[in-house]
């Protein structure tokens, strides 16, 4: 095999890959093999028909598109590595030359990982952020764990207020007529959380558990829907249930049922150190960021489209798998932000943009300083890992598959390439 690299264009290269005839005809054979039992010859079993009986009933080139496929994918890998392109994207292939007992000759156009000029990577003079926890902040955190421990109470003796929990039914109206979406049972909405759209939970304040209430509202410019943007709806709403949230005592009891401590004190002692602990990694983490992103504003890079087209296909990804864990889907996420697949593309580009600049220059400074991962390394990171996991460690590294341990040997030389960054 004979292969050529040239660049036709910036972060575009065309490999021109010559294969043997030998090997072309052996990969004719396997396309027969594979596909004889496709074709019915007169004065044939299906599938007994010889080659060249059915390449004079069907044409010569019946097998090509099968042989072609048989032979190029290994003979596009070996052109990548003789000629040391690293693409990142899938290739555009243009036959030149094909048929028996002849040379194949193709080409692959391919968009390939771009070159970087590094500017200064280290050496900055950046002071880290303080880290400063104060008594109102633990209480302030305090105050949410004790939101988050509140008990619904059933009222019956009064009717809707502010930051009360209701169970509704409630039905829209546009121009006397229902629409789409616009009505529900057995509803849960906390009065004040800004969930509908502007005006109606405040015209629900008053009611009693039991009443109907019509509350008359207009559907915003900017709204999702256009049928309804700026139309003004009557709905109509069942207050089946009014619940009001009662929040525990801030006592030493409390702290006995939400930790591990006998005391308010210790506990919010503890409190303290774990926010002052998380603080500061935030402040680590926002410090070497701020490197980072100065090693990156030094580097010349240009960015080929595709690698961050494939960046923002890793961004929906993430985010569409997080709001699985939240009972939601895409396209309900996009309903609730009133916005669409293409806008919300285009809200991520730049940082799917800065991500792969900022991979690309990691990688960079990694090779040039030549970071890597001893065994022992790997071993305390998986070690970690499994801990975090709740795991035993022996345990845990008998599920990792070879892509997994990648990616944990990758997670070291990052963070040493980062600490050397950062030194």
């Amino acid at each position: 095999m004979k292969s050529k690299a040239e660049t036709v264009e910036t972060n575009v290269v065309k490999l021109t890959i010559e294969l043997d005839a030998d090997v072309f005809n052996e990969s004719l054979r396997k396309a027969y093999l594979k596909n004889k039992g496709r074709y019915s010859i007169p004065g044939f079993r299906k599938g007994k028909a010889p080659m060249s009986i059915i390449e004079r009933y069907y044409g010569e080139g019946v097998f090509y598109e099968d042989a072609f496929n048989l032979a190029c994918p290994e003979a596009y890998e070996k052109a990548l590595e003789e000629n040391n392109v690293i693409p990142v994207d899938r290739p555009e292939l243009d036959i030149e030359q094909i048929g028996r007992d002849q040379n194949l000759i193709f080409t692959a156009t391919v968009t390939v990982k771009p070159e970087v000029k590094l500017g200064q990577y280290k050496g900055f003079q950046i002071e880290k952020t303080p880290v400063n926890i104060t008594d109102e902040d633990v209480q302030k955190e305090l105050e949410r764990i004790q939101d988050m421990n509140a008990r619904l109470i059933t009222i019956e003796d009064r009717p809707v207020q502010q930051q009360d929990t209701l169970n509704i039914d409630f039905e829209g109206f546009v121009d006397g007529e229902p629409f789409e979406g616009g009505s529900s049972k057995g509803y849960t909405l906390v009065v004040g959380s800004g969930t509908f759209i502007p005006g109606f939970e405040e015209q629900l304040v008053g009611a009693n558990k039991g009443q109907q209430v019509d509350v008359n509202v207009t559907f915003p410019e900017d709204y999702h829907s256009d049928t309804l943007k700026g139309k003004e709806a009557l709905f109509k709403v069942t207050i089946n249930e009014i619940k009001y949230k009662e929040l525990p005592k801030l006592d030493d009891e409390f702290a006995q049922d939400v930790s591990e401590f006998d005391t308010l004190d210790e506990y919010k002692a503890d409190l303290k150190s774990k926010m002052e602990k998380e603080a500061q990694e935030t402040a680590d983490r926002n410090y070497e960021n701020e490197i980072i992103q100065k090693a990156v504003e030094n580097a010349e890079i240009e960015i080929p489209d595709v690698m961050v087209e494939h960046q923002l296909d890793n961004i929906l990804r993430r985010l569409e798998m997080s709001l699985r864990y939240q009972g939601m889907d895409l396209q309900g996420y996009l309903d609730i932000m009133r916005t669409d697949e293409t806008t919300l593309r285009n809200e991520y580009r730049d940082k799917a943009l800065q991500d792969v600049k900022t991979q690309l220059v990691l990688e960079k400074i990694t090779a040039e300083e030549k970071v890597e991962a001893t065994e022992e390394e790997i071993e305390e990171e998986i070690a970690e890992t499994a801990e975090k996991y709740k795991q035993d460690k022996e345990d845990f590294k008998k599920h990792l598959k070879n892509d997994d341990i990648e990616y944990i040997k990758d997670t070291v030389i990052t963070r040493k390439t980062i600490k050397l960054m950062t030194a």
